[in-house]
């Protein structure tokens, strides 16, 4: 029989890479987004959409009638700063919309392995070494990573009360074809729009701040190892729980200069002043994911800055044709 899946959140940026991995290795997948900010037309016509909130009590029925295999639970408010804005708001979402889901699961009996998204750059903390391991100290500093790490102890106890089988995945600074430039975006989505455009590339205080850039493609890879792989008993919070990233560094100075190559931009490097409590250093080690899910990033910094730039540009062409 064919494997149901259902990915909340699936016409966003990562969702729909997912999506679309999962309907490639033959699953049958229902997608439900409410297009908050996910995109209609970012949705395979493959896919069954249901233009549904996970906070609502449709979502929920659906995850309880429906028999899916797996679910990949992406949808989620993802800006810190509103976050830090409006903490209800974040957690109403966050962790209300996670809940409904599990809580449905549980409701279901049906054996559904629950992957949820979770974050890797905001669970740690500032006090960490680089690049850190799924075990280190949790130390959320907003009320977004506050709530992802919530909703990763809320797993552990349905997977040790109820029987529950549920993923974690930690991301680091996921990049890559469909992210939004607006808002509170990725800076690398922001870079390429502002190269097309030949206007300069603002890097905040000296640049030397370093993240761990993972391509979206190796996340909807790892989505997809996650919803299949034989996994340990749920023995503690850190037990299933997958740092994916590269392990590797990238200051903002380095990120802005390989754009420009790939891109044959000439677009001016300009410095503001360094934002106020920003994190210094961000990577995640992601040897546990080699070993247990048997997943490890295949796209490098420079092939995945090419392909990004390449699909932004060739979404200007189309927009002016």
């Amino acid at each position: 029989m064919t494997r149901r899946a259902l990915v909340s959140g699936g016409a966003g940026f990562i969702g729909s890479h997912v999506t679309d991995i999962l309907l490639a290795n033959d699953y049958a997948v229902t997608v439900i987004d409410n297009l908050s900010s996910g995109k209609r037309e970012q949705v395979p016509s493959r896919a069954s959409f249901k233009e549904l909130d996970v906070c609502s009590p449709d979502a929920a029925a659906l995850v309880r009638d429906g028999k899916f295999d797996v679910i990949c639970h992406l949808a989620a408010q993802i800006d810190v700063r509103k976050s830090v804005t409006d903490p209800a708001a974040d957690a109403n979402l966050n962790i209300g919309g996670s809940l409904n889901l599990l809580q449905a699961v549980n409701q279901s009996g049906y054996k559904t392995r629950f992957v949820f998204s979770s974050t890797g750059g905001a669970v740690y903390g500032d006090l960490v070494e680089a690049p850190t391991s799924e075990d280190a100290p949790k130390d959320p500093q907003s009320p977004y990573g506050t709530a992802k790490f919530s909703v990763e102890l809320y797993m552990g106890y349905f997977a040790r009360v109820h029987g529950l089988d549920c993923v974690a995945l930690r991301y680091a600074n996921v990049y890559g074809p469909r992210q939004d430039p607006h808002g509170e975006a990725g800076v690398v989505a922001i870079f390429c729009d502002r190269l097309i455009d030949g206007t300069p590339l603002t890097v905040f205080g000296d640049g030397g701040q370093t993240r761990d850039y993972v391509f979206v493609g190796d996340v909807a890879r790892a989505n997809l190892a996650a919803a299949t792989v034989a996994l340990p008993p749920a023995t503690g919070v850190d037990s299933r729980a997958f740092n994916i990233g590269t392990s590797v560094e990238t200051d903002v100075v380095t990120l802005a200069k390989v754009l420009k190559e790939v891109s044959g931009g000439s677009s001016e490097v300009v410095h503001a002043a360094a934002r106020a409590g920003e994190q210094r250093r961000s990577a995640i080690r992601n040897d546990k994911a080699g070993k247990l899910l048997g997943w490890k990033p295949k796209v490098n910094i420079h092939d995945g800055l090419r392909d990004t730039y390449g699909w932004f540009a060739a979404r200007r062409t189309g927009e002016k044709a």
